[in-house]
């Protein structure tokens, strides 16, 4: 695998053939379940991903932000490693902020078939402007799903 990597002797970033664990492991990473040790009992589960980074699909900047996954589980609970590797997965995809609870959503969604499921994309501000996006397996019609903190909406 061709890798961009910094060169101290050159003081360049040089081109070069490496076979990188972490970098392998994300790329062959597929999200995984395991069987929920209570299925009798609503426990929430709550996951924050704060190194959330992807690429803008309009300028190509990098986009940061925080992932936070709230869910009850039913049969399944997501294994968190590979979690953790699935968004990895994203830095070089370039994909909007609305976009990215959605993803996220429907992957877990489609892997845990949760009781209840909520993900929210709280992306750092760029350009002076702070985005918040979220799906909610409760909240799918024409509601906000976050209280707005302005008296503009």
């Amino acid at each position: 695998m061709t890798i961009k990597m910094f060169d101290p002797e050159k003081n360049e970033i040089v081109e070069t053939e490496k076979n990188m664990y972490g970098v392998r492991d994300i790329a062959n990473n597929k999200l995984e379940s395991w069987p929920n040790p209570h299925p009798d009992l609503d426990i929430p589960v709550a996951i924050t991903l704060p190194e959330f980074t992807c690429l803008c699909p309009r300028s190509g900047y990098p986009d940061f932000a925080t992932i936070i996954v709230e869910y009850i589980p039913d049969k399944f609970v997501v294994e968190l490693k590979t979690i953790k590797l699935y968004i990895n997965q994203f830095r070089d995809v370039h994909i909007s902020h609305e976009a990215t609870p959605g993803k996220i959503y429907k992957d877990l969604r489609d892997l845990l078939h949760p009781k209840r499921l909520r993900v929210i994309a709280d992306f750092t501000p760029r350009g002076n402007v702070h985005t918040v996006t979220s799906v909610d397996s409760e909240e799918q019609t024409n509601k906000l799903p976050i209280e707005s903190t302005s008296n503009n909406i």
